[in-house]
């Protein structure tokens, strides 16, 4: 029985997806176009990797590339290998697999170390073949809908604010942006490490390729080798079909690893490894499949000092480090705040698709003297949950009302026992056990520096469990 389709799941789509069938064998041409059709999939055919070539260059200026190429191996003309070398010299992202009547394992590893997705032996296998465009499809869909959204999103990730830290920053961010190296984001929570790392992507010779944002973090430690390089179908229960990993994903893009200081030790020398050769090697496969990434990582934590105990590889860390950005607090630039909240309002406005509205002089003098040890996402908070309440322009009675609650500045709504009052004070008993639940946590993260591997081990619990009761709680 064939995989499901691997057509588009809505009629948003401006065309069918479109698959480039290379190969001198005719009656092969038409077996691919028969089964892809029934899947819901455009086929174009070419009888060599030179005529291949031509449609393809034909089709680029008309803004209308096909979505993957299969291509034979051994052709008149141009053999397929020289087409995929062309096909990565010219369009990168577009994915490409091999098949061949002639395979053996050293061809089926130079196709994929050229940058080949898959290498398919004839006669082909339905099944196999659909599974693999669609592992191939799903790779292209991303990096389409990241070219697509680069518009869009160079809106919503705009770095804001004009204090000397933040000018700073960008200035420092564009020229990192120019060059491919590594760049490791360091600051506290909420600062922008995100935002940061999408600009680099977006300013950057990779941005019409994909990025992909991976919380080191919130993956179980035996599922983070998968997820980072993919498996094969059958390699461990429940791997039923291949599937590629994040740094496949990212080809020819950004792979953002956030948070990774809270690395497994054991995953570390494997990303170090796929650093240094640029190779990936998916759980279950001896093949090494090649990948051209740019990678930005970033952490809350002092690498250094977790070199220093040990729980942190010393020379992941030096090539992690090879340009650093420190994303400043908001407490180094309050100059800031007032233009963050008027950003804040006009992209609620904008979501309701209404004038943005306005905060009043005394309500900017309350947020200037906030601590804000959440930064900007806490500001963030803050300023939309008041403007639900807001009648007209934001005022201070409308932040006082939201402060006294709570859960906008970081802490759960009965906010009672975590900030130190009465706890008998709380009307229900829900209430009263999730303010102590934040309590516990709130104060062993403080006993661990805010380190949250450190925290969950010693808690006895799975790092991925307590990231979802830090999101509860608005603790991170």
């Amino acid at each position: 029985m064939a995989e499901p389709s691997t057509a588009p799941a809505d009629a948003s789509q401006s065309r069918p997806l479109t698959v480039l069938v290379v190969d001198d064998d005719a009656d092969i041409c038409v077996a691919i176009e028969m089964i892809l059709r029934y899947e819901g999939i455009d086929v174009w055919t070419a009888r060599n990797g030179k005529l291949a070539l031509q449609r393809l260059e034909h089709e680029a200026a008309a803004e209308n590339a096909p979505d993957l190429v299969l291509t034979d191996v051994k052709m008149p003309e141009m053999d397929g290998l020289t087409l995929l070398e062309k096909i990565r010299e010219r369009q990168p992202p577009l994915p490409v697999i091999m098949i061949s009547g002639h395979a053996d394992v050293a061809l089926a590893v130079d196709a994929v170390k050229r940058g080949a997705i898959d290498f398919l032996e004839k006669p082909l296998d339905q099944n196999r073949l659909l599974v693999s465009i669609q592992n191939a499809l799903r790779q292209e869909r991303l990096t389409k809908e990241n070219s697509g959204l680069r518009r869009q999103l160079g809106g919503r990730w705009e770095l804001v604010g004009e204090s000397a830290p933040t000018q700073r920053l960008r200035e420092e961010l564009a020229r990192a942006a120019e060059v491919d190296a590594a760049v490791l984001v360091t600051g506290e929570n909420g600062t922008g490490k995100e935002v940061v790392a999408r600009n680099l992507h977006l300013l950057g010779p990779r941005s019409a390729g994909a990025f992909v944002a991976v919380n080191c973090a919130a993956i179980p430690t035996e599922l983070i080798e998968s997820e980072l390089f993919g498996h094969e179908r059958g390699s461990f229960t429940g791997a039923h079909e291949r599937r590629i990993g994040h740094f496949e994903a990212a080809h020819g893009g950004t792979l953002f690893l956030d948070e990774i200081g809270d690395m497994p030790l054991a995953a570390q020398a494997k990303v170090l490894r796929a650093l240094e050769t640029r190779e990936v090697t998916r759980v279950g496969s001896n093949t090494e499949v090649r990948v051209d990434i740019r990678v930005v990582a970033a952490t809350n934590a002092d690498l250094a000092a977790a070199v220093e105990d040990k729980s942190f590889r010393m020379d992941l860390f030096y090539r992690l480090n090879v340009v650093p950005l420190r994303v400043p607090p908001l407490r180094e630039r309050p100059e800031d705040i007032p233009v963050l909240a008027h950003h804040f309002l006009a992209e609620i406005a904008e979501r309701a698709g209404r004038l943005p509205g306005k905060i009043e002089d005394d309500a900017l003098e309350l947020l200037r003297g906030l601590p804000f040890p959440g930064n900007v996402r806490q500001l963030k908070n803050l300023i939309e949950a008041a403007n639900v309440f807001a009648e007209g322009a934001l005022q201070r009675t409308d932040l006082e009302r939201i402060l006294a609650n709570g859960p906008a500045m970081g802490t759960p709504r009965s906010a009672a026992a975590t900030s130190g009052a009465d706890p008998f004070a709380i009307d229900t008993f829900e209430e009263f056990k999730n303010a102590s639940e934040a309590l516990f946590f709130r104060r062993k993260l403080e006993e661990n520096d805010g380190n949250v591997k450190r925290t969950a081990e010693r808690l006895g619990m799975q790092r991925s469990h307590l990231y979802k009761k830090l999101d509860r709680y608005e603790l991170k």
